[in-house]
Protein backbone atom coordinates (compact mmCIF):
# COMPACT_ATOMS: atom_id res chain seq x y z
CA UNK A 1 0.00 0.00 0.00
CA UNK A 2 1.30 3.10 -0.62
CA UNK A 3 0.28 7.01 0.29
CA UNK A 4 -0.47 10.32 -1.29
CA UNK A 5 -1.43 13.87 0.88
CA UNK A 6 -3.91 16.31 -0.42
CA UNK A 7 -3.39 19.32 1.54
CA UNK A 8 -6.22 22.73 2.27
CA UNK A 9 -5.66 25.41 -0.24
CA UNK A 10 -7.94 27.80 1.82
CA UNK A 11 -9.79 27.35 5.07
CA UNK A 12 -11.97 29.73 7.41
CA UNK A 13 -13.58 29.83 10.58
CA UNK A 14 -17.07 31.40 9.97
CA UNK A 15 -18.54 33.00 13.23
CA UNK A 16 -22.68 32.65 13.99
CA UNK A 17 -23.92 36.03 13.34
CA UNK A 18 -20.39 37.79 12.51
CA UNK A 19 -18.51 39.31 9.87
CA UNK A 20 -15.07 38.38 11.50
CA UNK A 21 -12.92 36.30 9.56
CA UNK A 22 -10.43 33.99 10.68
CA UNK A 23 -8.79 32.40 7.73
CA UNK A 24 -5.20 33.11 9.08
CA UNK A 25 -5.36 31.53 12.20
CA UNK A 26 -3.24 28.21 13.08
CA UNK A 27 -5.90 27.20 14.81
CA UNK A 28 -9.49 26.03 14.13
CA UNK A 29 -11.94 26.44 17.10
CA UNK A 30 -15.42 25.16 17.45
CA UNK A 31 -17.44 26.25 19.31
CA UNK A 32 -20.88 25.84 21.32
CA UNK A 33 -22.92 27.06 24.26
CA UNK A 34 -23.51 30.78 26.39
CA UNK A 35 -21.72 34.13 24.96
CA UNK A 36 -17.62 33.86 25.71
CA UNK A 37 -16.72 36.08 28.28
CA UNK A 38 -14.28 38.63 26.58
CA UNK A 39 -15.86 38.40 23.06
CA UNK A 40 -19.17 39.42 23.43
CA UNK A 41 -22.04 37.80 21.20
CA UNK A 42 -19.21 35.18 20.19
CA UNK A 43 -21.84 32.52 19.09
CA UNK A 44 -21.08 28.83 17.41
CA UNK A 45 -18.58 28.27 15.42
CA UNK A 46 -18.54 26.55 11.45
CA UNK A 47 -15.21 25.60 10.18
CA UNK A 48 -15.12 25.35 5.80
CA UNK A 49 -12.11 24.49 3.87
CA UNK A 50 -11.54 23.18 0.17
CA UNK A 51 -8.56 20.61 -1.22
CA UNK A 52 -6.33 20.79 -3.39
CA UNK A 53 -6.48 17.38 -5.37
CA UNK A 54 -4.54 18.36 -8.47
CA UNK A 55 -1.89 16.16 -7.59
CA UNK A 56 -4.34 12.76 -7.04
CA UNK A 57 -5.86 13.98 -10.02
CA UNK A 58 -2.38 14.29 -12.23
CA UNK A 59 -1.31 10.86 -10.56
CA UNK A 60 -4.44 9.07 -11.41
CA UNK A 61 -4.09 10.23 -14.92
CA UNK A 62 -0.64 8.53 -15.19
CA UNK A 63 -0.98 5.39 -13.96
CA UNK A 64 1.21 5.93 -10.24
CA UNK A 65 -2.77 5.17 -9.28
CA UNK A 66 -4.10 2.82 -10.64
CA UNK A 67 -7.29 0.69 -9.57
CA UNK A 68 -6.81 -2.04 -12.80
CA UNK A 69 -5.98 -4.23 -10.49
CA UNK A 70 -7.31 -3.41 -6.59
CA UNK A 71 -10.35 -2.07 -5.39
CA UNK A 72 -11.24 1.41 -5.35
CA UNK A 73 -8.73 3.74 -3.47
CA UNK A 74 -9.63 5.10 -0.02
CA UNK A 75 -9.69 8.92 1.70
CA UNK A 76 -9.48 9.89 5.04
CA UNK A 77 -9.65 13.47 6.48
CA UNK A 78 -7.32 14.20 8.64
CA UNK A 79 -6.96 16.83 11.15
CA UNK A 80 -4.64 17.24 14.41
CA UNK A 81 -6.82 17.98 17.93
CA UNK A 82 -4.35 21.08 19.61
CA UNK A 83 -4.88 18.98 22.69
CA UNK A 84 -4.48 15.34 21.86
CA UNK A 85 -0.69 15.94 23.23
CA UNK A 86 -1.85 16.12 27.09
CA UNK A 87 -4.10 14.35 28.69
CA UNK A 88 -3.94 16.85 31.68
CA UNK A 89 -5.43 19.62 29.35
CA UNK A 90 -8.68 17.52 29.37
CA UNK A 91 -11.40 19.59 31.04
CA UNK A 92 -9.77 22.48 31.29
CA UNK A 93 -10.24 25.95 30.21
CA UNK A 94 -8.90 27.26 27.01
CA UNK A 95 -8.30 30.96 25.78
CA UNK A 96 -10.80 33.16 27.01
CA UNK A 97 -12.66 31.32 29.13
CA UNK A 98 -14.17 28.48 26.92
CA UNK A 99 -14.00 25.12 28.58
CA UNK A 100 -12.25 21.62 26.31
CA UNK A 101 -15.46 20.37 24.88
CA UNK A 102 -16.39 16.44 25.49
CA UNK A 103 -19.12 14.59 24.59
CA UNK A 104 -20.05 15.42 21.29
CA UNK A 105 -20.34 14.69 17.38
CA UNK A 106 -18.75 16.87 14.77
CA UNK A 107 -20.44 16.29 11.03
CA UNK A 108 -18.47 16.84 7.83
CA UNK A 109 -20.85 18.49 4.82
CA UNK A 110 -20.43 19.23 1.49
CA UNK A 111 -20.39 23.07 0.28
CA UNK A 112 -22.35 22.89 -3.14
CA UNK A 113 -22.61 25.59 -5.57
CA UNK A 114 -25.15 28.57 -4.26
CA UNK A 115 -26.31 31.23 -5.85
CA UNK A 116 -24.22 34.60 -4.75
CA UNK A 117 -25.01 37.46 -6.40
CA UNK A 118 -26.63 37.61 -10.19
CA UNK A 119 -23.47 37.27 -12.45
CA UNK A 120 -21.00 36.82 -9.60
CA UNK A 121 -18.83 33.73 -9.47
CA UNK A 122 -19.79 30.66 -7.33
CA UNK A 123 -16.99 30.56 -4.72
CA UNK A 124 -15.50 31.68 -1.47
CA UNK A 125 -12.30 33.43 -0.46
CA UNK A 126 -10.31 32.48 2.59
CA UNK A 127 -9.84 35.56 3.32
CA UNK A 128 -6.79 37.42 5.74
CA UNK A 129 -8.51 37.93 9.44
CA UNK A 130 -6.35 36.30 12.26
CA UNK A 131 -8.07 37.71 15.78
CA UNK A 132 -11.70 37.16 16.85
CA UNK A 133 -12.13 40.70 17.96
CA UNK A 134 -10.67 44.01 17.61
CA UNK A 135 -9.70 45.14 20.90
CA UNK A 136 -7.01 44.61 23.51
CA UNK A 137 -7.52 44.87 27.09
CA UNK A 138 -5.01 47.53 28.73
CA UNK A 139 -3.40 46.91 32.18
CA UNK A 140 -4.70 50.13 33.77
CA UNK A 141 -1.99 51.28 36.17
CA UNK A 142 -4.13 53.47 38.34
CA UNK A 143 -6.68 50.57 39.45
CA UNK A 144 -4.42 48.00 39.08
CA UNK A 145 -7.37 46.14 36.78
CA UNK A 146 -7.76 45.34 33.25
CA UNK A 147 -10.68 47.80 33.14
CA UNK A 148 -11.71 49.96 31.03
CA UNK A 149 -11.28 48.47 27.92
CA UNK A 150 -9.60 49.70 25.32
CA UNK A 151 -10.28 49.63 21.69
CA UNK A 152 -7.69 49.15 19.66
CA UNK A 153 -7.03 48.85 15.36
CA UNK A 154 -5.29 45.43 14.84
CA UNK A 155 -3.91 44.25 11.80
CA UNK A 156 -4.83 40.55 12.75
CA UNK A 157 -7.90 41.59 12.74
CA UNK A 158 -10.32 41.31 9.74
CA UNK A 159 -14.42 41.50 8.13
CA UNK A 160 -12.80 40.58 4.99
CA UNK A 161 -14.84 37.94 3.40
CA UNK A 162 -15.67 35.04 3.82
CA UNK A 163 -17.55 35.02 7.11
CA UNK A 164 -20.90 33.88 8.06
CA UNK A 165 -23.01 36.30 5.48
CA UNK A 166 -20.51 36.82 2.36
CA UNK A 167 -18.36 34.23 0.54
CA UNK A 168 -17.04 37.22 -1.37
CA UNK A 169 -17.15 40.91 -1.43
CA UNK A 170 -19.47 41.34 -3.76
CA UNK A 171 -21.70 37.75 -2.92
CA UNK A 172 -23.14 35.92 -0.21
CA UNK A 173 -23.81 32.80 0.83
CA UNK A 174 -27.74 31.36 0.02
CA UNK A 175 -28.10 30.54 3.38
CA UNK A 176 -26.30 32.68 6.20
CA UNK A 177 -23.82 30.42 7.76
CA UNK A 178 -24.07 28.08 5.05
CA UNK A 179 -27.14 26.43 6.24
CA UNK A 180 -30.28 26.23 8.61
CA UNK A 181 -29.44 24.29 11.50
CA UNK A 182 -33.11 24.51 12.52
CA UNK A 183 -34.22 21.85 10.41
CA UNK A 184 -33.11 19.20 12.90
CA UNK A 185 -35.83 16.49 11.78
CA UNK A 186 -34.13 16.35 8.42
CA UNK A 187 -31.28 13.43 7.40
CA UNK A 188 -30.10 16.29 5.12
CA UNK A 189 -30.10 19.35 7.39
CA UNK A 190 -32.06 21.49 5.04
CA UNK A 191 -30.34 20.28 2.38
CA UNK A 192 -27.49 20.01 3.06
CA UNK A 193 -25.59 16.52 2.16
CA UNK A 194 -23.64 14.75 5.34
CA UNK A 195 -20.42 13.16 4.38
CA UNK A 196 -18.97 11.92 7.35
CA UNK A 197 -19.62 11.52 11.16
CA UNK A 198 -17.61 11.52 14.07
CA UNK A 199 -18.16 11.11 17.88
CA UNK A 200 -15.99 12.51 20.24
CA UNK A 201 -16.12 11.26 23.62
CA UNK A 202 -12.96 12.26 24.85
CA UNK A 203 -12.80 16.04 23.39
CA UNK A 204 -8.64 15.34 22.40
CA UNK A 205 -9.11 12.61 19.58
CA UNK A 206 -7.87 13.83 16.28
CA UNK A 207 -10.63 13.98 13.62
CA UNK A 208 -10.20 11.01 11.16
CA UNK A 209 -13.83 10.68 8.70
CA UNK A 210 -13.65 8.84 5.66
CA UNK A 211 -14.32 10.95 2.61
CA UNK A 212 -13.64 7.43 0.23
CA UNK A 213 -17.25 7.77 -1.65
CA UNK A 214 -17.39 11.55 -1.72
CA UNK A 215 -13.63 12.08 -3.63
CA UNK A 216 -13.82 9.11 -5.82
CA UNK A 217 -17.33 10.61 -6.78
CA UNK A 218 -15.39 13.38 -7.37
CA UNK A 219 -12.27 12.26 -9.32
CA UNK A 220 -15.21 9.89 -11.70
CA UNK A 221 -17.31 12.69 -12.24
CA UNK A 222 -20.53 11.39 -10.17
CA UNK A 223 -20.60 14.11 -7.65
CA UNK A 224 -19.73 17.65 -9.45
CA UNK A 225 -20.79 21.12 -7.83
CA UNK A 226 -18.58 21.22 -5.03
CA UNK A 227 -16.97 24.26 -3.84
CA UNK A 228 -15.44 22.64 -0.53
CA UNK A 229 -16.71 21.66 2.44
CA UNK A 230 -17.69 22.05 5.84
CA UNK A 231 -17.22 20.72 9.72
CA UNK A 232 -19.80 21.42 12.61
CA UNK A 233 -21.14 20.19 15.58
CA UNK A 234 -24.59 18.50 15.22
CA UNK A 235 -27.81 20.84 14.83
CA UNK A 236 -29.07 19.92 18.15
CA UNK A 237 -25.58 21.04 19.78
CA UNK A 238 -25.45 23.97 17.93
CA UNK A 239 -28.41 24.67 19.19
CA UNK A 240 -28.18 23.91 23.01
CA UNK A 241 -29.41 26.65 24.95
CA UNK A 242 -29.13 27.60 28.75
CA UNK A 243 -25.31 26.83 29.34
CA UNK A 244 -23.68 28.97 31.52
CA UNK A 245 -20.21 28.01 29.68
CA UNK A 246 -18.91 28.24 26.40
CA UNK A 247 -17.20 25.32 25.21
CA UNK A 248 -14.73 24.42 22.46
CA UNK A 249 -12.76 21.65 20.64
CA UNK A 250 -9.41 22.92 18.56
CA UNK A 251 -7.63 21.55 15.58
CA UNK A 252 -4.40 22.87 13.87
CA UNK A 253 -5.43 24.73 10.60
CA UNK A 254 -3.39 24.59 7.31
CA UNK A 255 -1.54 27.99 8.86
CA UNK A 256 -0.04 26.01 11.27
CA UNK A 257 3.43 26.36 11.12
CA UNK A 258 4.05 22.49 12.58
CA UNK A 259 4.03 19.53 10.64
CA UNK A 260 0.38 19.12 11.32
CA UNK A 261 -1.22 20.68 8.73
CA UNK A 262 -4.82 19.05 7.76
CA UNK A 263 -4.65 16.89 5.20
CA UNK A 264 -6.40 14.38 2.74
CA UNK A 265 -4.81 10.93 3.14
CA UNK A 266 -5.26 8.40 -0.21
CA UNK A 267 -4.63 5.03 0.52
CA UNK A 268 -3.70 2.82 -2.70
CA UNK A 269 -2.38 -0.83 -3.54
CA UNK A 270 0.41 -0.61 -5.60
CA UNK A 271 2.47 -3.67 -4.14
CA UNK A 272 4.48 -5.88 -6.29
CA UNK A 273 5.73 -9.09 -4.89
CA UNK A 274 7.17 -10.89 -8.08
CA UNK A 275 6.90 -14.42 -7.66
CA UNK A 276 9.08 -15.39 -10.61
CA UNK A 277 12.34 -16.56 -8.25
CA UNK A 278 10.04 -18.60 -5.80
CA UNK A 279 7.38 -19.65 -8.29
CA UNK A 280 5.60 -22.29 -6.27
CA UNK A 281 3.41 -25.06 -7.57
CA UNK A 282 -0.46 -25.81 -5.93
CA UNK A 283 -0.96 -22.11 -5.53
CA UNK A 284 -1.77 -18.76 -7.32
CA UNK A 285 1.63 -16.90 -8.28
CA UNK A 286 1.87 -13.45 -9.73
CA UNK A 287 4.55 -12.32 -12.36
CA UNK A 288 5.19 -8.74 -13.57
CA UNK A 289 6.08 -6.77 -16.71
CA UNK A 290 8.28 -3.43 -16.40
CA UNK A 291 8.24 -0.86 -18.82
CA UNK A 292 10.51 1.75 -19.61
CA UNK A 293 10.82 4.15 -21.56
CA UNK A 294 13.66 7.03 -21.82
CA UNK A 295 14.74 5.85 -18.24
CA UNK A 296 11.66 6.20 -16.67
CA UNK A 297 8.59 3.96 -16.22
CA UNK A 298 6.11 4.07 -19.09
CA UNK A 299 2.36 2.57 -19.91
CA UNK A 300 1.75 0.57 -22.52
CA UNK A 301 -1.90 1.69 -24.79
CA UNK A 302 -3.59 -0.89 -23.57
CA UNK A 303 -3.03 -4.12 -21.37
CA UNK A 304 -1.27 -7.19 -22.61
CA UNK A 305 -2.28 -10.51 -22.51
CA UNK A 306 0.61 -13.17 -21.40
CA UNK A 307 0.30 -17.17 -22.64
CA UNK A 308 2.13 -19.68 -20.36
CA UNK A 309 3.94 -22.36 -21.90
CA UNK A 310 6.01 -25.17 -21.06
CA UNK A 311 9.22 -26.01 -22.79
CA UNK A 312 7.97 -27.79 -25.82
CA UNK A 313 6.32 -23.99 -26.73
CA UNK A 314 2.54 -25.77 -25.42
CA UNK A 315 0.27 -23.50 -23.75
CA UNK A 316 -0.16 -24.89 -20.30
CA UNK A 317 -4.08 -25.69 -19.93
CA UNK A 318 -6.14 -22.37 -19.04
CA UNK A 319 -2.78 -20.36 -19.64
CA UNK A 320 -3.48 -19.42 -23.28
CA UNK A 321 -4.47 -15.87 -22.94
CA UNK A 322 -4.70 -14.68 -19.32
CA UNK A 323 -5.42 -11.00 -18.89
CA UNK A 324 -3.45 -8.48 -16.98
CA UNK A 325 -4.26 -5.54 -15.06
CA UNK A 326 -1.74 -1.96 -14.51
CA UNK A 327 -0.55 -2.01 -10.83
CA UNK A 328 0.96 1.54 -11.04
CA UNK A 329 2.96 3.44 -13.68
CA UNK A 330 4.47 1.31 -15.85
CA UNK A 331 4.31 -2.30 -14.06
CA UNK A 332 1.20 -4.80 -15.21
CA UNK A 333 0.28 -7.68 -13.05
CA UNK A 334 -0.52 -11.27 -13.95
CA UNK A 335 -2.04 -13.53 -11.86
CA UNK A 336 -1.10 -17.30 -12.78
CA UNK A 337 -3.78 -19.62 -11.30
CA UNK A 338 -3.05 -23.33 -9.88
CA UNK A 339 -2.97 -25.39 -12.73
CA UNK A 340 0.34 -27.36 -12.72
CA UNK A 341 -0.20 -30.55 -11.41
CA UNK A 342 0.50 -32.45 -14.12
CA UNK A 343 3.91 -31.08 -14.25
CA UNK A 344 7.31 -32.21 -12.32
CA UNK A 345 9.37 -30.01 -10.22
CA UNK A 346 11.53 -28.15 -10.60
CA UNK A 347 10.38 -27.40 -14.01
CA UNK A 348 11.03 -24.32 -16.16
CA UNK A 349 8.54 -22.46 -18.10
CA UNK A 350 8.08 -19.08 -20.06
CA UNK A 351 5.67 -16.15 -19.86
CA UNK A 352 5.36 -14.50 -23.31
CA UNK A 353 3.52 -10.99 -23.30
CA UNK A 354 1.98 -9.74 -26.13
CA UNK A 355 -0.35 -7.28 -27.56
CA UNK A 356 2.76 -4.87 -26.56
CA UNK A 357 1.96 -1.22 -28.03
CA UNK A 358 3.11 1.91 -26.87
CA UNK A 359 2.29 5.59 -28.13
CA UNK A 360 0.82 3.53 -31.29
CA UNK A 361 4.00 1.51 -32.21
CA UNK A 362 3.79 -2.13 -31.72
CA UNK A 363 6.47 -3.96 -29.91
CA UNK A 364 7.35 -7.56 -30.55
CA UNK A 365 6.42 -10.23 -27.65
CA UNK A 366 8.50 -10.38 -24.53
CA UNK A 367 9.38 -13.74 -23.37
CA UNK A 368 10.44 -14.27 -19.65
CA UNK A 369 10.91 -17.54 -17.75
CA UNK A 370 10.36 -18.78 -14.70
CA UNK A 371 10.84 -22.43 -12.75
CA UNK A 372 8.44 -23.67 -10.84
CA UNK A 373 9.19 -25.17 -7.58
CA UNK A 374 7.61 -27.67 -5.02
CA UNK A 375 4.81 -25.78 -2.35
CA UNK A 376 7.39 -27.43 0.15
CA UNK A 377 10.36 -24.93 -0.92
CA UNK A 378 9.10 -22.12 1.22
CA UNK A 379 8.30 -24.45 4.14
CA UNK A 380 11.13 -25.44 7.16
CA UNK A 381 9.70 -27.86 9.73
CA UNK A 382 11.92 -29.48 12.38
CA UNK A 383 13.16 -28.50 16.42
CA UNK A 384 16.66 -26.92 15.29
CA UNK A 385 17.14 -23.72 17.05
CA UNK A 386 19.42 -20.90 15.88
CA UNK A 387 20.83 -17.53 17.10
CA UNK A 388 19.24 -14.51 16.22
CA UNK A 389 19.93 -13.00 12.87
CA UNK A 390 21.06 -9.38 12.65
CA UNK A 391 20.96 -7.52 9.44
CA UNK A 392 22.38 -4.56 7.88
CA UNK A 393 21.25 -2.71 4.83
CA UNK A 394 22.50 -0.43 2.26
CA UNK A 395 20.06 2.47 -0.08
CA UNK A 396 20.19 3.80 -3.68
CA UNK A 397 17.82 6.70 -4.88
CA UNK A 398 18.72 8.57 -2.18
CA UNK A 399 21.79 9.44 -0.10
CA UNK A 400 22.34 9.47 3.32
CA UNK A 401 21.60 12.82 4.79
CA UNK A 402 20.69 13.93 1.53
CA UNK A 403 19.01 17.56 0.76
CA UNK A 404 16.21 16.55 -1.93
CA UNK A 405 14.01 19.25 -3.80
CA UNK A 406 9.77 18.72 -3.42
CA UNK A 407 9.56 18.21 -6.59
CA UNK A 408 11.24 15.21 -6.80
CA UNK A 409 9.96 11.07 -6.78
CA UNK A 410 12.81 8.85 -6.01
CA UNK A 411 12.91 5.17 -6.53
CA UNK A 412 14.56 3.72 -3.31
CA UNK A 413 16.59 0.68 -3.56
CA UNK A 414 16.85 -1.51 -0.09
CA UNK A 415 19.82 -3.97 0.15
CA UNK A 416 19.52 -6.42 2.90
CA UNK A 417 22.39 -8.57 3.73
CA UNK A 418 23.24 -11.02 6.53
CA UNK A 419 25.64 -8.99 9.00
CA UNK A 420 29.56 -9.57 8.50
CA UNK A 421 28.92 -12.31 5.31
CA UNK A 422 28.02 -9.85 2.68
CA UNK A 423 25.04 -12.52 1.79
CA UNK A 424 22.70 -10.65 0.33
CA UNK A 425 18.88 -11.74 0.54
CA UNK A 426 16.23 -11.39 -1.93
CA UNK A 427 13.93 -14.45 -1.20
CA UNK A 428 13.29 -15.50 2.48
CA UNK A 429 12.68 -12.62 4.46
CA UNK A 430 9.81 -10.51 4.39
CA UNK A 431 10.49 -6.52 4.35
CA UNK A 432 8.73 -3.33 5.68
CA UNK A 433 9.64 0.35 6.25
CA UNK A 434 8.17 3.51 7.68
CA UNK A 435 8.63 6.95 7.53
CA UNK A 436 8.40 9.61 9.79
CA UNK A 437 9.44 13.20 11.13
CA UNK A 438 10.05 14.68 14.48
CA UNK A 439 8.53 17.44 16.51
CA UNK A 440 10.75 17.74 19.69
CA UNK A 441 10.43 14.06 21.41
CA UNK A 442 7.55 12.76 19.43
CA UNK A 443 7.97 10.97 16.42
CA UNK A 444 5.27 12.25 13.48
CA UNK A 445 4.03 9.60 11.87
CA UNK A 446 4.40 10.07 7.52
CA UNK A 447 4.15 6.42 6.02
CA UNK A 448 3.39 3.51 8.81
CA UNK A 449 4.74 0.05 8.34
CA UNK A 450 4.28 -0.69 4.44
CA UNK A 451 5.88 -4.24 2.64
CA UNK A 452 9.07 -3.09 0.33
CA UNK A 453 8.24 -3.95 -3.14
CA UNK A 454 10.15 -6.95 -4.45
CA UNK A 455 11.25 -7.33 -8.03
CA UNK A 456 13.26 -10.69 -9.26
CA UNK A 457 16.34 -8.34 -8.49
CA UNK A 458 15.76 -5.78 -5.58
CA UNK A 459 13.81 -4.86 -2.66
CA UNK A 460 12.26 -0.88 -2.93
CA UNK A 461 9.35 1.83 -2.16
CA UNK A 462 8.74 4.63 -4.03
CA UNK A 463 9.05 7.95 -2.22
CA UNK A 464 6.89 10.94 -3.68
CA UNK A 465 8.39 14.55 -2.33
CA UNK A 466 5.55 16.86 -4.08
CA UNK A 467 2.90 15.45 -1.40
CA UNK A 468 5.39 16.34 1.74
CA UNK A 469 6.22 18.81 4.03
CA UNK A 470 10.05 20.42 3.80
CA UNK A 471 11.85 18.76 7.01
CA UNK A 472 13.92 15.88 8.36
CA UNK A 473 12.86 12.53 6.95
CA UNK A 474 13.79 9.04 9.02
CA UNK A 475 13.29 6.04 7.55
CA UNK A 476 13.18 2.58 9.79
CA UNK A 477 13.51 -0.61 8.20
CA UNK A 478 11.47 -4.22 9.44
CA UNK A 479 12.80 -7.64 8.42
CA UNK A 480 10.53 -10.83 9.64
CA UNK A 481 12.20 -14.04 9.47
CA UNK A 482 11.95 -17.32 11.32
CA UNK A 483 9.02 -16.26 13.37
CA UNK A 484 11.15 -12.96 14.62
CA UNK A 485 10.34 -9.27 13.61
CA UNK A 486 13.50 -7.01 13.75
CA UNK A 487 12.93 -3.05 13.78
CA UNK A 488 16.38 -0.81 12.71
CA UNK A 489 15.62 2.60 13.40
CA UNK A 490 17.23 5.50 11.17
CA UNK A 491 18.64 3.46 8.91
CA UNK A 492 18.14 6.21 6.18
CA UNK A 493 17.83 10.04 6.75
CA UNK A 494 17.32 12.89 4.15
CA UNK A 495 15.61 16.64 3.93
CA UNK A 496 12.84 17.46 1.82
CA UNK A 497 13.65 21.29 0.91
CA UNK A 498 11.35 23.84 -0.68
CA UNK A 499 12.29 25.03 -4.13
CA UNK A 500 11.02 28.34 -3.35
Amino acid sequence: MSILRSYINKNNTIISNSYVNTGRNPVIELNFGASDLIVPNFGFTRFIFDLDLSLLEENIASGVISTGCTSAMTHTLKMTNTSSFDNELLNSFMSNERRRATSFDLILWRIPKFSGTTGQPQYWDEGVGYDYNDFNIAQNSANGGISPLTYVDSRAYSTRPSNWYQTTTLSGWSQNGIYNNKNEGSVNYSGLTIVARQHFELGNEDLNMDMTAEINGILNGSITGVTGWGISYLPQIENITGLTESYSVAFFSRQTQTFYQPYLLTNYNDFVEDDRNLFLKNQENKLFLYVYQNGDFANLDSDPFVRIEDRNGTAVTGMASLSTCLKTKGIYEVTVPNGFANYPTPCVFYDVWSGLTINGQSIPNVTNQFTLQPYTSGIQIGSVSKDPEIFGFNFYGILQNEQILNTDIRKVGVTIKKAYTGQVLLLDVSGFYRVYVTEGTTEVLVQDWTPLNRTPNEYYFIFDMRDKIPNQYFVDIQVNTSGEKDTYKRQLTFSIVNTK
